[in-house]
């Protein structure tokens, strides 16, 4: 796993994944997603979440680029334990919330907004087609926010009523959501 932007650019750390549920994102989609959300957001003023956190690799990145308020929320325990190692090593936890909870009752008692939520579930999660609606209804989103979806070709979401764009890396898709549009003009 390798910092791709910020000060810590380049930094690399080896997750001991090897029998983990995880699917890290790759570099080479991860560097596709990062050179969009670099023109979409202002990662100082952001607040994000990454559910389904895995290695923190999309947190890294985030704190990595300036952002000071970063939520994890991941169930593994070795996962989050790495996450937590991880971020006293780059002495960052002042940054990162880690929370170690099922993802969907995160959502289910979630209070706060975010600007940006990530989330790369599973492929085979049965519930993975649900993520957005979840989301939405739980209010988790900030009036200009967004939501990424990471998700195989096995999934759409062209249909979804706040999808706005997708981007495909091979064998992933990265699905932008963004909340209803305002109806005060």
């Amino acid at each position: 796993m390798r910092i791709i932007g910020g000060k810590f650019k380049g930094r690399r750390f080896t997750p001991p994944a090897k029998n983990w549920p995880t699917r890290p994102t790759t570099d080479f989609a991860k560097e596709g997603l990062f050179n969009i959300l670099q023109n979409m957001l202002d990662f100082a003023s952001v607040e994000m979440l990454d559910i389904f956190g895995g290695t923190g690799s999309h947190c890294y990145e985030f704190i990595s680029r300036g952002c000071t308020h970063a939520t994890y929320v991941d169930k593994h325990a070795p996962a989050v334990r790495f996450v937590k190692k991880t971020a006293e090593l780059l002495e960052i936890e002042d940054n990162i919330r880690i929370v170690q909870m099922d993802v969907a009752r995160y959502i289910s008692q979630c209070v706060l907004q975010y600007d940006y939520i990530f989330a790369g579930p599973p492929y085979g999660l049965a519930w993975l087609d649900e993520i957005p609606d979840m989301i939405f209804a739980a209010n988790m989103l900030k009036p200009e926010g967004m939501l990424v979806l990471e998700h195989n070709p096995n999934h759409n979401f062209e249909q979804h009523a706040r999808f706005f764009q997708a981007r495909n890396y091979g064998t992933t898709i990265f699905s932008f959501f963004e909340p209803e549009a305002s109806s005060e003009d």
